[in-house]
């Protein structure tokens, strides 16, 4: 097996919190707490990421997201860090006023290719034509798609499982619940406890894409990285289990409903959640495994988000 280098940007291990909400005991995963301006699950991909980028000497990582995206903010602010420049393609609309993750950006001094949706669906393509363009300019260009979750990103969340391993929770567990925006965090899950021979479950809360297309997707992560880095080991996908639904207002949106357990759970506990990732993923948990219960022995991860909850303030005050 090959086993990647990674850069340590990361404050690892995250603490495990006991909590208690409407009656029901649990467990959570602060995630959020891998850094400060680098807050979330995105740090942990990156750190492998990052390792490959000075390896291979590039001067520009290129990367994409929505105009909030978690992942696009971290990657400038890390990238920064060791003295590589960004690009980011975000879907979104240029302001004079920005706000949270796009605030963050703006501030740090990347480049910033705003996107229509139609024009982010072919993101892809754009970043390896502006790539081939700098390129010939003498640059070289790295470019790791949305979420940082490739093969190498999976094992930040390869490690989160030997982490949560040495933190002696599993097999105390029965599952782990956590929001789906890319794949990378559920199948570095997924395949990390296959290589432990853990069959604990994999809840995933589809903030976008088709659950036929998130199963696919989170497959094709897991087998790409089996490959890749000569990991013998069978993964049992009925691990895998899609929690469907929960984000029909839209993938920027969010429902008045669900914020009102947002701030429900921040003003008993003083955890803010997201209104895209964790906000949306913790009705989910809520509804399927703490309402009408006296505990939970499904962990809940918390993988950041808090720069999104700002362009959205006047919703959660006034959900």
């Amino acid at each position: 097996m090959i086993i990647p280098k990674k850069m340590d940007i990361a404050n690892l291990p995250t603490p495990i919190q006991k909590i208690e909400f409407k009656g029901a005991k649990f467990l959570i995963k602060r995630d959020d707490y891998t850094g400060v301006e680098l807050t979330g699950n995105k740090i942990r991909k990156l750190d492998f990421i990052l390792a490959d980028v000075k390896k291979k000497k590039a001067d520009y990582l290129f990367t994409s997201g929505g105009d909030q995206s978690n992942h696009a903010r971290a990657t400038a602010i890390a990238a920064r860090q060791i003295g590589v420049k960004t690009k980011l393609f975000l879907w979104g609309k240029e302001t004079k006023n920005s706000d949270g993750n796009l605030f963050l950006n703006q501030l740090v001094g990347t480049e910033i290719v705003y996107l229509s949706k139609k024009e982010y669906d072919n993101v892809n393509n754009i970043m390896l034509k502006e790539s081939k363009r700098l390129q010939k300019k003498g640059h070289k260009v790295y470019i790791t798609p949305s979420g940082g979750s490739t093969p190498l990103g999976l094992w930040g969340y390869i490690n989160f499982i030997n982490e949560l391993n040495e933190q002696k929770q599993l097999p105390k567990i029965r599952g782990l619940a956590s929001a789906y925006g890319s794949g990378g965090t559920a199948a570095g899950m997924l395949l990390g406890s296959a290589m432990i021979g853990s069959n604990v479950k994999i809840y995933v809360v589809n903030v976008l894409d088709t659950p036929e297309f998130v199963r696919a997707k989170i497959t094709e992560l897991v087998e790409d990285a089996i490959s890749d880095y000569k990991i013998d080991v069978k993964v049992n996908y009925n691990n895998l289990i899609l929690l469907d639904g929960y984000s029909e207002e839209g993938y920027k949106n969010i429902t008045n409903e669900k914020l009102k357990i947002i701030k429900e759970f921040y003003q008993s506990t003083g955890i803010l959640l997201d209104p895209t990732y964790t906000g949306k993923a913790f009705y989910a948990y809520y509804e399927n495994f703490l309402k009408n219960k006296k505990s939970s022995n499904v962990m809940f991860i918390h993988t950041g988000g808090i720069f999104g909850v700002f362009p959205k303030r006047k919703k959660y005050i006034e959900a």
